[in-house]
């Protein structure tokens, strides 16, 4: 239960209580601070790393910010590898650049799954090209090839927030089924964006005049899409998602697939290659600006969104280098040694999304990135990227009816083994507080129940 503490020996009684009474098994880190003052109010395990889970968010958008600017837009580059002739054909192939943009999606841009490829297909006809005599080459080498990041386990594997990372990805590397009764004797199975080259396998059946459904659908190894079950003859369609497990060659073929609807004839083939030197520029979709994306990633915890932005980060703002988590984890422990004075193995990211097993992070480590992050010229944008407690996105319901709704804003980490809250809030007496709370074990819910106490017990401090 919340308190309102006065002075700082009663704070710690009372978090210290609270700590200890809801959950009896499993790893504390906490460390609390005041940003105003500068002094550690509370501390416990401060030093030992732990699984931060989607706290490790604020490690990736510390890095973007820092690294790329608050206003970098991340560019997805449509080149052209030959002349164009007289009547618009284009003697060689068309590419299509992947520079990182976890944005490139649909709903970005009015909501249909294929609006991001229709986009770049229409820049493509607006150059004047017609006809495209070569292949349609898909550039994901902006990021190192491997998909899957270290410390994903197996079961997170067909789910949505464990979708694959390329430099190359569209709708959040996520392919859309959308199934409909029909007047027939199966559904009708739709992917979106509109492919060719998928196999379907349609098990489906339309079951009398019910507005209900019950289906399922799944990818086989081969990448074959199965819909089964039933849906009634009024039901509204349903769409479920399939995890890419190779998005660029997915967003490569989508993009091929949008030039011919456009009215573009490809003689070649969708594939993958790199991007030539003599490669000359046709043009370009940009994503929002980085700030934006930051509310995305921390707003919602999206895990693309992450993934794709630690890469981008750490191929800095000229893109020389190649993406990678390893060369962001090293980035983030040099830039963070510097500017927050965090012993640099203090911090392991294996991802940017915090949902691999291997990351680790101390307490004192996220505290200090919360201090540095106050003061940083870009420190607007960060606290604006957090959700606020009782009122926006992943703490909407949370710390409702307590001094700190409205006023605690964090960043939520949470998986099978990890509940986590990092970020500020204001104590009664108008201090600026920065928090880490990790714990590691099985006790969630109560562990989530002890955090939002603490919340509102930091809230109501006063000295």
């Amino acid at each position: 239960m919340a308190t309102t503490p006065f002075g700082v020996t009663a704070l710690t009684q009372d978090l210290s209580t609270l700590f200890d009474a809801r959950v009896k098994a499993g790893t504390w880190g906490v460390l609390i601070t005041s940003v105003s003052r500068g002094d550690t109010l509370f501390g416990r395990n401060a030093d030992q790393p732990l699984m931060p889970a989607s706290t490790q968010k604020l490690f990736t958008t510390v890095l973007a910010f820092e690294r790329l600017g608050v206003h970098h837009q991340i560019t997805t580059d449509v080149l052209r590898e030959g002349a164009v002739e007289a009547d618009g054909t284009l003697r060689g192939s068309l590419i299509v650049r992947g520079g990182g943009d976890p944005a490139l999606a649909g709903r970005f841009l009015g909501g249909l799954p294929e609006a991001p490829m229709r986009a770049l297909a229409q820049i493509v006809a607006n150059a004047g090209i017609k006809r495209v005599s070569g292949d349609i080459v898909g550039d994901a080498t902006a990021f190192e090839s491997q998909r899957i990041p270290d410390g994903w386990l197996s079961r997170y594997l067909g789910a949505s927030y464990a979708a694959r990372v390329s430099a190359l990805s569209l709708n959040s590397n996520l392919l859309h089924v959308a199934i409909a009764p029909t007047k027939g004797g199966k559904g009708a199975v739709t992917l979106r964006p509109g492919l060719s080259g998928y196999n379907v396998v349609n098990n489906t059946r339309v079951s009398g005049t019910s507005r209900s459904a019950k289906l399922v659908v799944s990818r086989r190894s081969d990448g074959t899409i199965v819909a089964s079950g039933w849906i009634g003859g009024r039901s509204q369609p349903r769409v479920y998602t399939v995890v890419v497990d190779d998005p660029a060659s997915f967003a490569t073929a989508a993009f091929k697939q949008a030039l011919e609807d456009e009215g573009i004839e490809v003689v070649g083939k969708a594939r993958l290659g790199t991007t030539p030197a003599t490669a000359l520029p046709v043009g370009a979709l940009s994503s929002p600006p980085l700030y934006q994306l930051a509310r995305v990633m921390n707003g919602e915890s999206d895990n693309h969104f992450a993934e794709l932005l630690l890469r981008d980060a750490s191929r800095g703002r000229e893109g020389t280098s190649v993406g990678s988590a390893k060369l962001g984890n090293e980035q983030l422990r040099m830039l963070l040694a510097e500017r927050a004075g965090t012993i640099p193995s203090a911090i392991n990211m294996s991802d940017g999304s915090g949902l691999s097993s291997l990351n680790r992070v101390s307490p004192r480590a996220l505290t200090e990135l919360l201090m540095y992050a106050n003061r940083a010229p870009w420190s607007r944008e960060f606290h604006e990227s957090l959700p606020i407690a009782g009122m926006s996105e992943t703490l909407r319901s949370r710390m409702i009816r307590t001094p700190a709704q409205g006023n605690l804003h964090a960043k939520t980490g949470t998986t099978n083994d990890v509940i986590a809250l990092g970020g500020y809030v204001t104590s009664r007496s108008g201090e600026l507080l920065a928090f880490s709370m990790f714990y590691n074990g099985r006790e969630r819910w109560s562990a989530r129940e002890t955090i939002d106490a603490v919340g509102a017990t930091l809230a109501g401090f006063s000295r």
